[in-house]
């Protein structure tokens, strides 16, 4: 199993201490890291930085929020930081949610799966070295009645992986058939089908199975004998997702955790969040909806649940922390890789 990090936050984390624990998780054989893109730092600017002060680590962007981008201008920003890292770029995409493309990018929002749809069109054309040429919903390339022509970009052809994160049935579908890899969120192995199942679909209908893909899911990783406190001090990150990454009536995380059978719970703490109730919303967080998305406790405990990842198919864990002290941040990381070497 793969090991990952996610930066971000660079203005209030600051850009050295990022570097050095890059440098650090390198150091201790983690796979990647991921860039995170949400509406503070963006990813590519991150990652160009890292590509110069690291050697091995692949570099993800997790994710490019494709309608932040022309598709052209995406397949070009990364087939430029494929060379600049020497071939250690993996393209993380998705469609993000309606507050964000609406509200800070102020674009249309509607069919998010066509969007996403043509942009890995584009991309893999532009990857191969063809001309850019397309006649969809949403891209028309050579735009119809203009004085542009096809172009291919000025770059050689490049083997760049496409990793989709995806959290609605039809995009998880999609996934399955088009995706080189899988960022998953708001995944629980003790509900894997939950996500899995529509990946699967989606992979045998286009004549491929799970295997071909690389399925990598966010874990909250906590290692320590204080088991109750850890617990506890993930509610707010589970509460904040179910109650404001998205509006009451779009919330894709909320969706993917009623899915796993958390009706109930997932809807009394968005309706409590969205009323200004915010330490009630955490409070109402049960225990399990932490430790069933996480791999939480003493050292036995995270061995166990690593193998609980395992024998549903996740082959990389991208690891979150409720901590924001570096050196106990990779001192899980140490751990959690002596588990993995066992």
């Amino acid at each position: 199993m793969k090991v990952s990090i996610s930066v971000g936050g660079y203005a209030k984390d600051g850009i050295e201490e990022t570097v050095q624990f890059v440098q650090e998780c390198e150091r201790l054989g983690v796979d990647c890291v991921w860039a995170a893109e949400a509406w503070g730092a963006d990813s590519i600017t991150a990652l160009a930085y890292l590509a110069a002060k690291t050697e091995k680590i692949k570099l993800g962007s997790g994710i490019l929020q494709i309608s932040a981008r022309a598709p052209a201008m995406t397949a070009m920003t990364a087939l430029s930081l494929n060379v600049m890292s020497g071939g250690r770029y993996i393209c993380g995409l998705g469609v993000s949610g309606p507050q964000v493309v609406e509200g800070l990018h102020g674009v249309d929002y509607s069919e998010p799966l066509t969007r996403l749809r043509e942009n890995v069109e584009i991309l893999r054309m532009a990857f191969r070295g063809d001309k850019l040429v397309i006649d969809g919903k949403r891209h028309q390339l050579p735009r119809p009645g203009g004085e542009g022509k096809a172009l291919r970009l000025d770059h050689l052809p490049a083997d760049i992986p496409i990793f989709l994160a995806t959290l609605a049935p039809r995009s998880l579908e999609y996934t399955g058939a088009a995706a080189d890899g899988w960022l998953g969120t708001s995944f629980s192995p003790d509900h894997a089908e939950a996500h899995l199942s529509h990946i699967r679909k989606g992979a045998e209908a286009a004549g491929r199975s799970l295997a071909d893909i690389e399925l990598v899911t966010a874990c909250s990783l906590g290692i320590g004998e204080n088991v109750e406190e850890q617990i506890e001090k993930r509610k707010r990150s589970v509460a904040f997702n179910l109650g404001a990454m998205g509006s009451a009536s779009t919330n894709f995380y909320n969706d993917a955790f009623r899915r796993a059978g958390y009706i109930d719970d997932s809807l009394a703490v968005q309706e409590l969040w969205l009323s200004g109730k915010r330490p009630d919303a955490i409070a109402r967080v049960p225990d399990e909806m932490v430790t069933a998305f996480s791999a939480i406790g003493t050292s036995e405990m995270v061995r166990q649940r690593i193998q609980v990842y395992r024998n549903v198919g996740i082959n990389g864990l991208q690891l979150r922390f409720d901590t924001n002290d570096m050196r106990e941040r990779l001192d899980m990381i140490g751990q959690l890789m002596d588990m993995l070497a066992e």
